[in-house]
């Protein structure tokens, strides 16, 4: 039995690529997250994790944002695919608010060092060159 699908190739390919460059950002972050809890301190692992988490999540809702944005772009005028929906907007800038405030309040409250969370924000760019570089090379062997 054989299913068929409706999706578009290079939506499959994007969903494809997001996925793994989510769970990448993930697997390096608590990867990194769990050599500095051991080797360094708690505190300083901990604050690896906590932005390594809010790299994931940053990148989760700007994937869904540009989703949206496609969507609006393609659609025809007047319909209802083209009016872009109110939680695009809380995304967009929301994501901003959301890291500040997590970081003033673990750094604050916590005594989490902001290095550490920095560096974990950092997981975003490192999830999205290994998944880049992935790509690269499964093409390259696929030629």
């Amino acid at each position: 039995m054989t299913t068929t699908t409706t999706e578009n190739p290079d939506e499959a390919s994007h969903a494809r690529i997001s996925q793994r460059i989510a769970w990448l950002i993930l697997i390096l972050g608590f990867v990194a997250a769990t050599a500095v809890f051991v080797a360094k301190s708690r505190r300083a692992g901990a604050g690896i994790a906590i932005g390594t988490f809010l790299s994931w999540l940053n990148f989760r809702w700007l994937d869904q944002s540009l989703g949206v944005v496609a969507t609006v772009t393609t659609a025809k005028a007047g319909t209802a695919q083209a009016r872009t929906p109110a939680i695009f907007y809380w995304k967009i800038g929301g994501r901003y608010v959301l890291i500040a405030a997590v970081i003033y309040v673990t750094v604050h409250y916590f005594a989490v060092p902001l290095l550490s969370e920095l560096v974990g924000l950092l997981s975003l760019g490192a999830g999205a060159i290994v998944g880049s570089l992935y790509e690269v090379f499964r093409g390259l062997h696929n030629e």
